[in-house]
């Protein structure tokens, strides 16, 4: 596996622990729908939230969530939608980014809520 990829699933990790440290119930990681991919969906009291993870060694090309283009956003979008009708439910849904920066080998994550709107 790259050492992107690792890196990848270290900040996945990191922000699920971040998550479930802040009261959110993990539904699904890594969910699938076709050729689209939901890195988190966790619920936050009546909140759906869809969690994109962005993690960097540094950033020195900018922060992590300016990598979530308006394709990227609606990619996310579509897949949200279909999870949701493939499960039934009726739920308000908030699309929520984690950007996470190495610093001196320390995780810096920021948790953006209400990143975007679909």
């Amino acid at each position: 596996m790259a050492d992107h990829n690792d890196l990848g699933k270290l900040g996945e990790e990191l922000a699920v622990n971040y998550l479930t440290g802040n009261g959110y119930k993990i539904l699904e990681r890594n969910w699938h729908n076709i050729h689209k991919e939901i890195d988190i969906i966790a619920q936050d009291g009546k909140f759906l939230v869809i969690v994109e993870v962005k993690t960097r060694q540094s950033d020195d090309y900018g922060e992590p969530d300016l990598a979530v283009t308006k394709r990227k956003q609606r990619m996310l979008i579509a897949a949200a939608n279909a999870y949701i009708t493939r499960k039934g439910l009726d739920m308000e849904t908030r699309f929520d980014i984690i950007s996470i920066i190495f610093r001196d080998g320390e995780p810096i994550i920021e948790h953006i809520e209400d990143a975007f709107l679909p």
